[in-house]
């Protein structure tokens, strides 16, 4: 049975970034943001998805930046844009990030946060990110480490597994499948990149509960599709089981876990 690691649809975008922007996505958007400085120009982030790194994009660029915002989940770009007020100036693309819709040489920076290990071709999506930016152009990126580092979706994985004996849901194997530094040097190098610099970053993961954990580790992402096509009866079963693991380890409220993950930054 196949799984679209990329159908983020329906209540998911909402659940994301309710439940996971603040306890996985927010702190290293902070940090991502204020390693860019851009004064004029334009800046294209990739992969946008409900907009918590063009939030912070926007509110740290000046005015004058054109900012333009892609996603190739039209959901995800559309949840995003609501969150942001036309006198803010986000132009929003729905955009393939390995067949970008813009000419050579047009960004000062391109920024892509916990997206490019869903590209499936990421060696195009970084040709494509070289190419779009002008010379001198910074490239900054952000790839989980290893899920066993991860301590809020490891227990989520290893608890949803055990509701299934044959074909278990996969997508959590997904996003922490990018965490070899080297194969990611080497990717950034065989781009055209130079000056690449990666470095480990390691927070705390922070939820107001066990409970709402559970729900975006459960709800607020692709593997509810897959749990529902597989076992749709026993979906609230296997929440309940995620967030009974979670307050076994850290309590019912607040749950604060580890995660670590890479930044990489380089230069065109």
């Amino acid at each position: 049975m196949s799984e679209s690691y990329a159908a983020f649809i329906g209540s998911i975008p909402e659940n994301y970034d309710l439940y996971l922007g603040p306890a996985l996505f927010e702190p290293y958007a902070d940090d991502l943001v204020k390693r860019l400085n851009v004064a004029e120009g334009a800046v294209l982030e990739l992969a946008c998805g409900t907009g918590i790194v063009t939030r912070r994009l926007r509110d740290r660029l000046p005015s004058g930046v054109r900012l333009v915002a892609t996603d190739l989940n039209e959901a995800m770009l559309a949840y995003a844009a609501r969150k942001f007020g036309a006198e803010e100036a986000v132009e929003w693309r729905p955009a393939d990030a390995c067949e970008l819709p813009f000419p050579d040489e047009s960004f000062e920076a391109v920024v892509c946060q916990f997206g490019l290990m869903f590209v499936p071709d990421k060696e195009r999506a970084l040709s494509e990110a070289h190419r779009v930016l002008k010379p001198g152009g910074a490239l900054l990126f952000s790839v989980w480490d290893a899920i066993e580092r991860n301590d809020l979706a490891h227990i989520a994985h290893q608890t949803i597994k055990t509701f299934f004996e044959d074909d278990p849901p996969k997508f959590y194997e997904v996003p922490f499948s990018l965490h070899d530094t080297e194969a990611v040097r080497a990717l950034v190098n065989g781009a055209g990149f130079r000056e690449i610099e990666l470095t480990l970053l390691k927070f705390p993961s922070i939820s107001p509960s066990a409970a709402e954990a559970a729900k975006g580790l459960v709800e607020g992402n692709p593997v509810i599709g897959a749990i529902q096509e597989r076992r749709p009866a026993d979906v609230e079963r296997i929440e309940a089981a995620v967030a009974d693991a979670l307050a076994a380890r850290y309590g019912e409220s607040p749950v604060r876990a580890e995660m670590q993950a890479f930044v990489c930054t380089a230069r065109r």
